[in-house]
């Protein structure tokens, strides 16, 4: 190529594509922002549920700033004022992942939200927009990610749990595997007793390894790897 020539097109997004290729780069979400118009109420809303209020910034032209994090997530959500030109409760479809959506609905029950029942969708394990293919109760063979449960805040800003207990391969690339409480770390041990009692039926008597089962058992399940049998 002269010094006068310039690489095609083509050529160029074969070298951005091999760059891109060749390193690792972590891209977490840290904000999600919603819109509403009343953000003290929204504040007292989100804080209400127990979800811990991180910031509350206020400057002289008005701009405002609140950010709130939900219990164990490492993705927290801001509202405010002069924040976004976004209309008021049109944020949707915002999923909180539980690992028991019964007591997660029964929690904010408890905190005074109106939350629907648990539904699952007709279709497969992900939800659709709105209220179509909703099927009343929790996925009949309690597969993770197939449970729901739906919620709103004052604006109308629309909120989903989604029960996940078994994660897909690839969606935690570590061996660390952490409960944000311990409700959630009982729960596991609730999932892993149930299989280990499959296990030691088909051993025909007592697995005196259990504890290495039941750590196992929960790594995988955590990580989403192939449960042991």
């Amino acid at each position: 190529m002269s010094a006068t020539e310039t690489p095609g097109r083509e050529a160029v997004d074969r070298e951005i594509t091999d760059h891109a290729m060749s390193r690792t780069l972590d891209m977490k979400l840290e904000i999600v922002v919603i819109p509403v118009s009343d953000v003290d109420r929204a504040k007292r809303f989100y804080v209400g549920l127990g979800w811990r209020l991180d910031a509350d910034v206020v400057k002289d032209d008005g701009f405002r700033v609140v950010q709130v994090t939900p219990p164990g997530s490492s993705c927290s959500v801001i509202f405010g004022a002069r924040l976004t030109s976004a209309a008021p409760g049109s944020a949707q479809g915002l999923h909180l992942i539980v690992s028991d959506v019964e007591a997660a609905r029964a929690l904010l029950i408890a905190h005074g939200v109106d939350v629907s029942d648990v539904f699952h969708d007709a279709a497969g394990i992900f939800h659709r927009a709105g209220h179509d293919n909703r099927i009343a109760g929790p996925d009949p063979q309690r597969r993770s990610y197939a449970s729901f449960a739906s919620f709103s805040d004052p604006d109308g800003n629309g909120w989903l749990f989604q029960e996940i207990t078994t994660r897909l391969p690839g969606r935690i690339d570590t061996d660390v595997v952490t409960f944000q409480s311990s409700a959630e770390l009982a729960s596991a041990l609730q999932r892993a007793a149930a299989a280990h009692g499959d296990h030691e039926a088909r051993l025909g008597g007592k697995d005196p390894n259990w504890p290495d089962w039941y750590a196992d058992y929960i790594m995988r399940e955590q990580t989403g790897k192939p449960l042991p049998t």
